[in-house]
């Protein structure tokens, strides 16, 4: 039995957003071809019809949108069996000098007792069997809570804490700038929970960036997708554009036009696959490229909107949750990516917008777009795959 979070406040649109927790809650659980989703205006029941349990569990709590869910167990509509269940339930889980309320409702208005009724007679055989269980209205020790619908009642003992926030997808489709970093990969979870499908853009510099670098970032993807499911990683070569702008363009302005570039290439990406927004990992002042005359000169190439969801934490807010999202480890990992390859040792923290303006007319910049653009490649990450070991596997094949 599964609840709503925000998905409550949506008035006209709440129909849609319902819809679209359904599509995720079957995609995450992709692997468990026989779990029923029924989707309905107050909450979502998922009858197992025999699979995992505990691992249906395990993957619901990663879904945007879910306030929380409860694991239930079906009986028939008949008052005995309905006692007879909810006393074997509470004595499951009881333990002494426990508190117990029963929370029961019913959307099948034909049946013989009320909701009111239902509450009493449950309570009453469950003090029987339990005399010395303590009825308590407001945060007691054990809810047992009883729904009795048109095909059955379902029985639940247990509210497991979901994810919260918006179905991923009700908020349009936005592109993620994807380092190896610490900070990229956490955006892309808040922004996912605010319920915005995310694509992973990577720039990839070979031979400058490593096989390794890339595989890191493909597997820092893999750990966001239990929150949706699958994503796709796009490749962005970017080598010949590093090493013209590391020609042409003075030291303190390198990081200026390469992030320039990035912008660039990422919004030409989100406008061929229908995308909204840009979303990236800068927190502000953290890094020379991320004070406001940077970011300024930086977003001057676009007119998308770009979302910086980590912009006003500090390091360690932004570590708090990469932590718990089991990205930190692997972010911190000693591969270089393409913007720490090239970093010039004093870059500008307040550049100048015609200056930028005009060390890039030294710079064929239509056509390094294109040709970068013209060769990405797109593939779809799954929770299931494995990059760094892998390759790891194949070397050691090799000895």
């Amino acid at each position: 039995m599964v609840r709503y979070g925000e998905l409550s406040t949506k008035g006209k649109n709440r129909k849609q957003f319902i819809q679209q927790l359904a599509r995720n809650v079957r995609a995450a659980l992709q692997a468990y071809p026989n779990v029923k989703v029924s989707a309905m205006r107050d909450r979502m029941h998922l009858i197992l019809n025999g699979e995992n349990g505990e691992e249906i569990v395990d993957k619901l709590q990663y879904v945007f949108g879910i306030q929380s869910f409860s694991p239930a167990i079906k009986v028939e509509k008949e008052l005995e069996t309905i006692y007879a269940q909810s006393v074997a339930l509470v004595q499951k889980v009881y333990q002494e000098g426990q508190t117990f309320k029963v929370n029961a409702r019913r959307s099948d208005h034909d049946f013989e007792l009320d909701t009111f009724a239902l509450n009493r007679e449950i309570g009453y055989h469950v003090i029987q069997a339990i005399p010395d269980i303590i009825v308590k209205m407001k945060q007691p020790d054990v809810e047992l809570r009883v729904e009795v619908r048109r095909d059955a009642a379902y029985l639940s003992v247990e509210t497991i804490k979901g994810a919260g926030g918006l179905p991923v997808g009700t908020s349009g489709r936005g592109m993620l700038m994807l380092s190896g970093g610490i900070d990229s990969p956490v955006a892309g979870y808040l922004a996912m929970k605010r319920g915005v499908e995310i694509e992973a853009v990577h720039f990839h510099s070979p031979p400058y960036t490593s096989e390794q670098a890339l595989n890191k970032a493909k597997d820092l993807t893999v750990k966001l997708t239990p929150y949706v499911g699958n994503i796709q990683f796009i490749m962005v070569p970017f080598t010949e554009i590093q090493e013209e702008i590391k020609a042409q363009v003075p030291s303190g302005y390198l990081m200026t036009i390469t992030r320039r570039f990035m912008m660039r290439l990422t919004d030409k990406i989100r406008e061929e696959r229908k995308g909204l927004a840009i979303i990236n990992g800068e927190s502000l002042g953290q890094v020379a490229s991320q004070t406001l005359e940077s970011m300024t000169a930086i977003n001057a190439v676009t007119h998308t909107p770009v979302i910086r969801p980590v912009v006003t934490m500090d390091k360690n807010e932004i570590i708090e949750i990469a932590e718990r999202i089991d990205t930190f480890d692997l972010a911190v990992m000693p591969f270089e990516d393409c913007c720490t390859i090239f970093a010039p040792p004093a870059p500008k923290t307040k550049p100048r917008l015609d200056k930028v303006e005009e060390y890039e007319k030294r710079l064929d910049v239509d056509g390094l777009v294109q040709r970068a653009f013209d060769a990405i490649v797109i593939q779809g990450i799954r929770s299931t795959d494995s990059f760094l070991s892998a390759h790891s596997n194949e070397f050691e094949d090799l000895l």
